[in-house]
């Protein structure tokens, strides 16, 4: 249980941050828009931080993040009995988080009347620069391995300032690998919102681009994955 209320209140608080960054930025009024990319960058940086502060005080290991817990639970780095409750933590503190900001910038989205105004599935969810199925996965496959490996090599990151660790090392691979697909790095973070945009009561929303989502499902996870394999395999 302790798993489970941990994911849930750290991955809200990192979603209720970093998604309510992209409505500031993104929406049409606020005193924060039209920010640049190292803002944004910062701003999720720091969210998952203070993400994993909240995790780690309510008994979890702050992973915040399917593309962590499966990783880490195929090659021994995590028990699976703590798999599910850690998944479900995750899946539904995105969600409520992507509801909190809903409810934070709702005016804001009532005076966004289109996606030229700010108001599209981009505060909540990812998407490609450039769009080509296959590389926008090798993007997020990509950078997700350097991320979950990175993460392997900090031990307990939890504890002390190794959270803020952890976000300024998602601040760098948003800077250096995040510019192609926007980095989602995590299932949870990216499908709970897209799916909280679509279907909660948003004023004037556009398509949330479910076309799309399995890049930022699929490609975090494999990244995850190859991550664990090759620390496995030197360890």
């Amino acid at each position: 249980m302790n798993g489970f209320l941990g994911e849930f209140l750290g991955t809200m608080v990192l979603i209720v941050f970093g998604v309510g960054c992209g409505a500031g930025n993104s929406l049409k009024g606020t005193f924060s828009q039209k920010q640049n990319w190292t803002f944004i960058s910062l701003a999720w940086g720091m969210a998952v931080t203070f993400g994993v502060y909240v995790a780690g005080q309510f008994g979890a290991d702050g992973h915040l993040n399917p593309a962590v817990t499966l990783g880490f639970a195929a090659f021994g780095f995590f028990p699976w009995a703590d798999v599910v409750p850690y998944l479900l933590g995750q899946f539904l503190g995105a969600f409520v988080g992507a509801a909190i900001v809903i409810v934070q910038y709702y005016p804001h989205f009532k005076a966004a009347k289109s996606p030229d105004d700010g108001n599209s599935v981009g505060i909540f969810a990812t998407g490609p620069a450039i769009p080509n199925p296959l590389f926008n996965f090798l993007s997020e496959t990509i950078a997700t391995f350097f991320f979950i490996f990175t993460l392997l090599n900090l031990g307990d990151f939890t504890k002390g300032l190794k959270p803020l660790i952890v976000g300024l090392l998602i601040m760098v691979v948003g800077q250096t690998l995040g510019g192609t697909t926007g980095f989602a790095l995590n299932p949870a973070r990216d499908f709970a919102p897209r799916l909280a945009y679509a279907i909660l009561p948003v004023p004037n929303k556009a398509d949330a681009n479910w076309g799309y989502a399995w890049v930022p499902i699929c490609g975090p996870i494999v990244g995850g994955l190859l991550a664990a394999a090759l620390q496995a395999m030197l360890v």
